[in-house]
């Protein structure tokens, strides 16, 4: 079965940290756009951080720039997102999503949702609070 599996979510004291994780199941990531993607209740879903297949580019919304870190294992087809001075926000959930990187033309347009998503995981909720 074909799938992308998130962990790592949770509650989280302002300043704090968390490290989300996106597994493939089923398929390996190579050759795919990898991006993390967050939505809180009553709120659009906002592209987070993507990165590219290769490991040579990566994509980070202006609010996250310097706090979190995107990065790739495609030998073990995982993907993690390393949040850190996380903020309190609304809890949102963050969903890890691939798309083949031939299939659309830059990783920054993948981020900004310009484009279909090939797979996508059920998320992880992340509650970031006193």
């Amino acid at each position: 079965q074909v799938q992308l599996v998130e962990s790592g979510g949770g509650l989280v004291q302002p300043g704090g940290s968390l490290r989300l994780s996106c597994a493939a199941s089923g398929f390996t990531l190579d050759g795919y756009i990898i991006g993390w993607f967050r939505q809180a209740p009553g709120k659009e879903r906002e592209g987070v951080s993507c990165i590219s297949s290769s490991d040579d580019d990566t994509f980070y919304v202006d609010s996250e720039k310097g706090r979190f870190t995107i990065s790739r294992d495609n030998a073990n087809s995982t993907v993690t997102l390393q949040m850190n001075s996380l903020k309190p926000e609304d809890p949102a959930v963050y969903s890890c999503a691939a798309v083949k990187q031939y299939t659309v033309g830059s990783i920054k347009g993948v981020c900004w949702g310009y484009y279909d998503m090939d797979h996508w995981g059920k998320g992880t909720l992340v509650i970031v609070s006193p």
